[in-house]
């Protein structure tokens, strides 16, 4: 039903913003095919990969990439698609026998999605690295961290998810739009480091205008200012504060009981350290439910820090159905929402190699073709 459904699209299995570039775009509605190689069905424990939710959604097909049967029966496929995706480093598709150039002359339509951390060229285009190191050189890691601290990684959003599988979605479906009015497809390059550096964009407007400090946790938004931040309560529990705008800081101010005194003004960054030890103290008053009963659903902006196992359970979350149960696994819902066409989790995650005769079978392989692949070792 979503609004991707008719295209369909090859996802070459990988870890990290690969996956879930695939994840999006099934959740999305289109029919995304995992080519996993036969060795990952031979290493397959048990049913742990069932739970691998950013595997949800696709079907399985697993080949041997090295042999020529193999080779021929994924570009039979491409012959076929929409788009690919895939997350090798530079050279590796090219190796095997699937670069741009042979499956762009199989099929002159065919989207093809790169995601790497350095791009596919550059001085360091073909070294290792992971998301920490993208972000760092790009600019995004440096300003995250309070004051006097080391920079903190915020976890592996920035440079996988966001700079890179999220950007990548956006590539695909902007290529894919401008095949169907051209008839041509093309290579979308997308690097990590490339995307976190977009992501960066309002920051480095405002250091342009001035607005911003290089040095670590003296801004408005990396926790130098009192009013955003988060903030321990009485048992030991975090609130987070977001209040920004001047009709926001007054209503903080009067919520946290500290309306009538002789307070310096919001934007007086002199007087930041000095508010941020009051607001403290005053946290450090309540518990998280109480500041959830005074502030949540307020303009202060606020709302409890919850833990993973706390999030979905949240009234507003329940509500609105942001977390779904799929297969017995509770995860993150499809996003975002569609008023005609939405989005749904089609299959729960899928082991190596599990689909690989549907598969065929749908891509037009007759049954004793298939069973000659298998027998060839092509296939498993």
């Amino acid at each position: 039903m979503g609004p991707l459904k008719g295209f369909t699209i090859l996802e070459f299995a990988g870890i990290g913003p690969g996956p879930f570039a695939a994840m999006v775009l099934a959740d999305l509605g289109a029919e995304v095919i995992r080519i996993d190689r036969t060795e990952a069905v031979r290493n397959v424990v048990g049913g742990s990969v069932s739970k691998d939710i950013m595997n949800r959604g696709r079907r399985s097909l697993a080949v041997d990439l090295k042999s020529p049967e193999g080779l021929e029966t994924v570009l039979k496929l491409v012959e076929q698609a929409d788009g690919l995706i895939e997350g090798f480093r530079p050279g590796v598709m090219e190796r095997l026998g699937l670069g741009p150039q042979v499956c762009l002359g199989r099929n002159t339509k065919l989207v093809f999605g790169r995601m790497t951390g350095w791009g596919q060229d550059g001085p360091l285009a073909k070294a290792a690295g992971h998301d920490i190191n993208y972000i760092a050189l790009a600019g995004a890691l440096d300003p995250i961290g309070r004051k006097g601290q080391a920079p903190v990684p915020p976890l592996n959003l920035v440079g996988d998810f966001g700079g890179g599988g999220m950007l990548l979605v956006v590539g695909m479906l902007a290529a894919l739009l401008e095949a169907g009015k051209s008839g041509e497809g093309q290579v979308v390059d997308a690097a990590m480091v490339d995307g976190a550096a977009l992501l960066m964009t309002f920051f480095f407007g405002l250091r342009e205008m001035g607005a911003w400090h290089e040095e670590r946790g003296t801004n408005i938004l990396d926790t130098g200012a009192h009013f955003y931040d988060a903030y321990e309560t009485s048992d030991g529990l975090y609130v987070s504060l977001g209040s920004i705008e001047p009709q926001f800081y007054s209503e903080l101010i009067k919520l946290a009981g500290l309306e009538g005194e002789d307070l310096p003004g919001q934007m007086s960054r002199d007087d930041w350290p000095m508010m941020k030890e009051r607001i403290e103290k005053i946290m450090k008053t309540k518990t998280r439910a109480e500041w959830c009963e005074i502030m949540e659903g307020t303009d202060v902006c606020f709302a409890p820090v919850l833990t993973m196992t706390e999030a979905p359970e949240h009234p507003h979350n329940k509500s609105r159905g942001t977390f779904v149960e799929h297969g017995g696994v509770l995860q993150p819902g499809p996003a975002p929402r569609f008023s005609r066409t939405p989005g749904a989790i089609e299959r729960a995650a899928s082991m190596p190699g599990q689909h690989t005769d549907d598969v065929l079978a749908r891509f037009g392989f007759a049954a004793d073709e298939i069973a000659r692949l298998r027998e060839a070792k092509a296939i498993a």
